[in-house]
């Protein structure tokens, strides 16, 4: 039971580390709906690695039982192998060890890295920045350039600069600061972070760098939609098309940048939002949207079946 468990888990994993991720990162379906493609992302990170470490571990841990959960328990209390124990049987082991140490290891230091990077840039902004009238809940930094990004975290700060106020009239920075709002309200810092570790930790791996690009993308689309449905006026789509490519022009006038860890109006994709805003895509239908989600499910369902079905 356990080799061809650890059979089809190692084709699980195979198919989520390249072929799976390509062709979500191709479909136009995403841009309809950006809310369930990460759900989609997000499925296929933890279920690709709990396949290929699963495999992993099925595979050197065999000799001690016939179902996981059976072998796990042997090795944790002492009881003897069954079966010879073979050098694979060790060296898969200390794979899935490695691995899983180093994806957690990675995971934990990106999440540490960007936590302290943002609490140093907020402490120093804290220091220049002063209450936006315009705005009530956000900061203004003197600055000539047009620039919006928020600094997530347990102590939110949305900051605008003097140049973005200036620059942008009353509608485009509503555009704008509901757009900063939104990626505050759905944390989609937390979106990224697995991503980010995924392609630290695997820097070789196509698909690692192709995740984060299509979910850093994903996440401004998704700032979008919630911005624009929040916007009164004749047309929010446009106003906020505006803004963006204002804030744009601004930072490639070489005024100045954003923070790193920073989430900004003018992040991602800008020409495929821009252009997503002045056409928008048809919204997904609540088929295909359930269709999706059930993938996502399913992806997560599949691996932790044959993990634990050949013990029931």
């Amino acid at each position: 039971m356990l080799p061809a468990t650890a059979a089809a888990l190692a084709v699980l994993a195979a198919l989520l580390a390249w072929p799976v991720p390509a062709l979500l990162g191709r479909a136009r379906w995403p841009r309809r709906d950006p809310l369930v493609a990460l759900v989609c992302w997000q499925a296929i990170g933890l279920a690709g690695g709990l396949s290929i470490i699963g495999a992993l571990l099925v595979h050197g841990l065999a000799p001690w039982g016939h179902s996981l959960p059976e072998a796990g328990w042997a090795v944790l209390t002492g009881q003897p192998a069954r079966d010879p124990v073979r050098g694979d049987h060790w060296v898969a082991l200390t794979l899935a060890a490695v691995l899983a140490a180093e994806l957690l290891g990675v995971l934990a230091l990106s999440w540490a890295r960007t936590a302290r990077a943002r609490r140093r840039h907020r402490e120093l902004l804290e220091l220049v920045v002063r209450p936006a009238d315009a705005v009530p809940d956000a900061r203004l930094l003197e600055h000539p350039a047009p620039v919006a990004f928020c600094i997530p975290g347990a102590r939110p700060l949305l900051v605008l600069s003097s140049g973005m106020v200036a620059e942008l009239d009353d509608a485009q920075l509503a555009a704008v600061v509901a757009h900063e709002r939104a990626h505050l309200a759905e944390h989609h810092h937390l979106y990224l972070l697995p991503f980010v570790a995924w392609e630290a930790a695997l820097p070789v791996l196509p698909a690692a760098a192709r995740a984060h690009a299509a979910v850093r993308e994903l996440v401004e689309m998704r700032a979008d939609d919630r911005a624009v449905a929040s916007l009164a006026g004749p047309d929010p789509r446009r106003t906020l098309a505006q803004a963006i490519v204002l804030a744009v022009g601004g930072a490639a006038g070489g005024a100045g940048g954003v923070p790193s860890g920073a989430l900004a109006v003018a992040g991602g994709a800008v020409s495929a939002r821009v252009a997503r805003l002045l056409g928008p895509p048809s919204p997904l239908p609540a088929a295909a949207r359930a269709a999706a989600l059930a993938c996502a499910g399913l992806l997560l369902l599949v691996p932790t079946v044959l993990l634990l079905a050949p013990a029931l």
